[in-house]
């Protein structure tokens, strides 16, 4: 018997309409500035976070195998086909954000769209929808 915290994961599910909002923004709306930039960074290290958390929940929830990094816990996730194929290669090129953003912070160029800022609104969202759908099949 599994114990899967559902509501823990939903209330990350929850932030990605936020997110998708933020990232459709900024790409509409881009035009380098300093607020722009930080607020794409923002958005980005937040997408990072919702998706390894939820991840993070699906392995401890379902015991699958222990993640040795943030890739990892996409890989996991995805072996387990807790998403389709086609969303992989940009959750995996999401999550090797994670140390440019939070450690190399300092060279980050702020004055340009990132392109995963333009894909991932779609992504997230079916991210979202993949995930809800592999907790409906498996805590039935």
């Amino acid at each position: 018997m599994y114990f899967v915290n559902s509501e823990q994961i939903e209330q990350r599910l929850d932030v990605i309409p936020e997110l998708v909002a933020a990232f459709e923004g900024v790409a509409q709306q881009w035009e380098g500035t300093l607020l722009q930039g930080l607020a794409q960074e923002r958005a980005l290290h937040l997408a990072i976070e919702t998706v390894t958390d939820v991840g993070s929940c699906l392995i401890d929830g379902f015991i699958m195998r222990d993640a040795s990094s943030y890739e990892d816990i996409i890989a996991i996730i995805h072996g387990e086909s807790v998403f389709p194929d086609e969303l992989y290669g940009t959750l995996k090129e999401l999550v090797k954000l994670r140390k440019p953003l939070v450690q190399d912070y300092f060279t980050w160029a702020r004055g340009e769209l990132h392109p995963l800022s333009t894909s991932l609104p779609d992504t997230l969202s079916r991210f979202a929808e993949a995930v809800r759908d592999y907790l409906a099949q498996e805590l039935v």
